[in-house]
Order: C-alpha cells, then structure tokens, then sequence
C-alpha cells in the first residue's frame, strides 16, 4: 500500500506533479488525464492499495481533479485490475 496526501493540493497541476512523484512516472509524463490513464494502465506498476490522505480537501479545492482522478482509478479497477483498491480518506 501507498499512501498520498493530497490535502495541500491547490490545483490540477500540482496533483499530477504528486502523482508522477508518488506513483513513479517518467520524466515525459504529460501531466494531463490522458497520460494519467496511459500510466496507471500500462506504463508503471501501480501499488494494489493506494490511499489518498485528505481526500476531502482536494475535492473541495480542486474538484474536477478529484473527480477525474477518482473517475480514471475506478475505471482502471473496473477494466483492467479488480484486486485494485483505492481508498478516499
């Protein structure tokens, strides 16, 4: 499991600069939900549990983040990894 705290998240940019420092994405990381989806599909090894510290603020401060981050983790369980949980603290 890793754990990422996103409660001083202060918009998009910064939660994909957190991501790629998290989760290990290369250096030519887009920094867009396009290249997020190509990442955690195929690009790295994502952990099995990944729980996201201040879940709350982050979709308070920067809510079309947290709706695409959510949207692309449950879609990538959904198709891909069914053992994938991700957990929204």
């Amino acid at each position: 499991m890793i754990t990422i705290d996103v409660s001083g998240v202060s918009d998009e940019g910064a939660l994909h600069l957190l991501l790629k420092q998290k989760l290990g994405f290369p250096d030519f990381y887009g920094m867009n939900w396009n290249a997020f989806w190509d990442a955690i599909t195929g690009l790295v090894s994502v952990p099995a549990h990944v729980r996201f510290l201040g879940w709350d603020q982050l979709a308070a401060g920067v809510p079309r983040g947290a709706a695409m981050l959510r949207r692309a983790l449950d879609a990538c369980q959904a198709t891909y990894r069914p053992e994938f949980v991700a957990e929204y603290a």
